[in-house]
């Protein structure tokens, strides 16, 4: 007991959303019996009050066709069993109103708390449960005396409010003595009825302390210690060498897809020590032109590399390279403010071609205009 005692002060951490998945996985939530008892006799006693004058009738109708019985009747073998069959019939029909206000209470009673729940688990036999070392822990655990002053309390309150139900009616009781017969029996029915109903009411107030107190009791099961915590953190969202793993090869898997692109350039810019960019520009299909890949130092080679060998060009333009480099990520567009840059680098590349294929003069390097706010130094 002490040991459990150290342990349930050890589960100071609420419990995560995926413990409490896991508790309803289980069969595992808040439920209240006071809160089913309460709307079962609620809803019998006021199905009592509100068809019991039908089902009154009902019996009294039952009772005369089962006792009055025709002479030629006396001789037929079948009557007793179509008669029963009768009588069963419109005492099912009497009786169904409450039986079904009363199965409707008991499903909304138990699913008060808790919500509905369908758990193979709850269900399946354990053997633990049949070890009778733990039946006698539970039987004198601390939850078993709560139970025990519950059920103390529930019959006080009970007994309580009867004998002060019994004290307001003594003289109408008594009165119904002197009634004649049918009346009386009339009588007595509602006053029962009523009394019955209040009685009901008293569970009103169990379950107004039950219900909390369960809610409290099922939350403070599923509390955790600090390491249950962490210990769930690694296992939902991954050990931090194996997160750093998978980075990793996303890292390299996005990298094999950005060097796929590099052949398809029209150009690429570069800082020769430390950046290059590749970029494409398709006039019927862009608005302008994109980055299809970046990169720094072994990244920046390998990219120069891939373009030497697919034949597109490299142009040196350190600025510009680390404007483009620093403010355009891979995919998007450049920044409105190196348009007219790109556009000069495109146009000398254009101008590079044709005089290669021996169709103009050589072009001169142009000066790249470069925004202060899109300027890096480094």
């Amino acid at each position: 007991m002490a040991e459990e005692n150290d342990n349930s002060q050890e589960k100071t951490e609420e419990a995560t959303p995926r413990r409490l998945e896991k508790a309803k996985e289980e069969g595992q939530t808040a439920r209240s019996k006071e809160l089913a008892t309460m709307a079962v006799l609620l809803a019998g006693a006021g199905g009592m009050l509100m068809f019991g004058a039908s089902l009154g009738a009902s019996l009294e109708a039952i009772m005369r066709d089962s006792f009055v019985i025709e002479r030629s009747a006396i001789f037929d073998m079948r009557h007793m069993s179509v008669q029963l069959i009768e009588s069963a019939k419109e005492a099912a029909w009497a009786l169904s109103p409450i039986l079904v206000l009363l199965l409707i209470a008991a499903i909304f009673g138990s699913i008060g708390i808790g919500g509905l729940l369908i758990s193979g688990k709850a269900v399946a036999p354990k053997l633990n449960r049949m070890d009778p070392i733990k039946g006698l822990g539970r039987m004198f655990s601390a939850r078993s005396l709560i139970e025990l002053v519950k059920a103390i309390a529930k019959v006080g309150l009970v007994m309580a409010l009867a004998i002060l139900i019994l004290d307001l009616r003594t003289e109408d009781l008594l009165a119904i003595a002197e009634e004649p017969v049918v009346p009386a029996m009339e009588h007595v029915l509602w006053t029962i009825a009523w009394s019955f109903f209040l009685l009901s009411c008293a569970t009103i107030i169990i379950a107004a302390i039950d219900v909390p107190f369960q809610i409290y009791d099922h939350q403070k099961k599923l509390r955790m210690t600090k390491q249950e915590v962490k210990d769930e953190y690694k296992d939902t969202e991954g050990k931090p060498e194996v997160k750093g793993k998978i980075r990793q090869l996303q890292r390299e898997m996005a990298q094999r897809r950005m060097m796929q692109d590099v052949p398809t350039a029209d150009v690429v810019i570069t800082n020769p020590t430390h950046y290059a960019v590749a970029l494409k520009y398709d006039q019927k299909a862009m608005a302008a032109p994109i980055v299809v890949a970046k990169g720094a130092d072994e990244v920046a080679f390998k990219i120069m590399e891939i373009a030497r060998e697919n034949k597109v060009e490299i142009l040196r333009t350190p600025p510009l390279t680390r404007a483009v480099y620093h403010n355009t990520d891979i995919g998007e567009e450049i920044p409105d403010g190196l348009y007219m840059a790109i556009a000069q680098v495109l146009a000398y590349v254009f101008q590079l071609r044709q005089f290669r294929k021996g169709r103009g003069p050589k072009p001169g390097m142009p000066d790249f205009p470069i925004p202060s706010d899109l300027r890096r130094d480094v």
